[in-house]
């Protein structure tokens, strides 16, 4: 028996006993109530505590045994597992029936099971990151150790191509040095970022405020899922746009203009990237406009204001707060974004303020460096922990700033 059947025979034995457990339980309660005799809480408050009583120890014992097969401390047969977690079952069924009495406080047992399961699913999402902080450092670490992290960080030439040699211990005198400036990756990651960012944040804070305050309800009943629907369309679907639609009208623009672009340009996957994060940013502030109290807008109409007066000097300053973390979500978007820069942008680390050139983004060459075929330890690989490690501090810093201001915001507004 796999671990797939398993499992599917521990749930296919659970779910019967856990209705006779919700059935039995409740009937117990009915009859006591019926007796005469007051009851604590719901009767199918008292079945969910015997399904709960029945459960939790069979799914522990079964947790307990999974985890330590994982680890390899002790390898248990699955049949004996499924039979062990099964009978552990019928004991705390019987232990949960008898424990079903009138007194019994089952409302706020179930109660405090609820918030131990909030609790640990805020401790997953805490561990998680935690995780991926320190498996990030400690790579980084390790990078750190053959790189110099000024080097790293103040360094305009990014070309690792040659950390190989050393690698295969043909390194020399006239071989050239690897280079890991990872300033001009976050110059190209920020400059997409803007541009993303400038064509979407008034792109669709506009629609926002259009849908939520002039159109009529059958317009934004069509508009809004129209327009959420490029949320749902692949990045490689963009990076094609980009690369062939895109691209090729900004070179023939800038050359009717006698400008010289590259097909390669960073600015064609700045704005087919601000497209794609232009539903987020409407979606979001549109929710948020559509929150804001209509005695707001009465009493600016009351005091004489206008649509257009009211939105500039009572909806934004009220909605604020909801429109920056749309934009920090569009921010962290865009600073994540991969596909379409690789697509329609290439691979050359390029330092310069022109976005008709080529240039490249920190997250592309991460994704560069761990697909080769260099050793895990190489330098060129650590580097990706590197460039991971600084883009999270970024994007941390950037949520710590927002945050500030989220809070100044409507503290001011309160």
């Amino acid at each position: 028996m796999n671990a797939g059947e398993t499992i599917f025979v521990f749930v296919a034995g659970l779910l019967p006993l856990g209705y006779v457990a919700y059935v039995l339980g409740k009937r117990r309660a009915l009859e006591a109530r019926a007796g005469g005799a007051p009851i604590h809480s719901q009767p199918g408050q008292y079945g969910w505590f015997s399904v709960v009583s029945m459960a939790l120890p069979a799914l522990a014992v079964a947790l307990v045994a999974a985890f330590a097969d994982l680890l390899g401390l002790y390898q248990t047969p699955k049949p004996m597992i499924l039979v062990a977690s099964l009978l552990v079952a019928a004991a705390g069924l019987a232990v949960g029936l008898r424990a079903v009495r009138p007194d019994l406080r089952a409302r706020n047992a179930l109660d405090r099971l609820i918030r131990w399961i909030l609790l640990l699913a805020a401790l997953v999402s805490i561990l998680t990151t935690l995780g991926i902080i320190v498996s990030i450092l400690f790579e980084a670490v390790r990078f750190f150790q053959l790189v110099s992290f000024w080097d790293f960080v103040t360094g305009t030439d990014w070309a690792p191509d040659t950390a190989f040699i050393s690698g295969a211990g043909r390194e020399g005198e006239a071989a050239p040095q690897p280079l890991f400036g990872s300033v001009p990756l976050f110059a190209g990651t920020f400059m997409v970022t803007a541009i993303a960012m400038a064509v979407s944040l008034p792109i669709g804070l506009l629609s926002a405020i259009y849908m939520s305050e002039y159109a009529s309800h059958g317009v934004r009943g069509m508009a809004k899922p129209t327009l959420e629907v490029l949320a749902g369309i692949p990045t490689v679907v963009y990076g094609f746009f980009a690369a062939i639609t895109v691209s090729p009208f900004i070179v023939d623009v800038a050359n009717s203009v006698g400008l010289d672009a590259s097909y390669n340009n960073i600015l064609a996957p700045g704005i087919v990237m601000g497209i794609m994060i232009i539903p987020f940013i409407s979606s979001l502030s549109d929710d948020v406009i559509n929150s804001i109290p209509q005695d707001l807008r009465e009493g600016a109409y009351a005091l004489g204001t206008t649509k257009s007066e009211t939105i500039k000097h009572v909806l934004l300053p009220a909605a604020l707060p909801g429109v920056i973390s749309a934009f920090l979500l569009g921010v962290s978007r865009a600073l994540g974004e991969t596909m379409i820069v690789v697509m329609a942008a290439g691979l050359r680390p390029n330092l310069t303020l022109n976005p008709l050139e080529d240039m490249t983004t920190v997250t592309v060459r991460i994704v560069d460096a761990l697909t080769g075929d260099q050793a895990f330890d190489s330098a060129e690989t650590l580097a990706a922990f590197a460039l991971g490690l600084v883009l999270f501090v970024v994007t941390l810093t950037l949520n710590l700033i927002s945050t500030i201001m989220v809070r100044k915001f409507r503290a001011k507004y309160d």
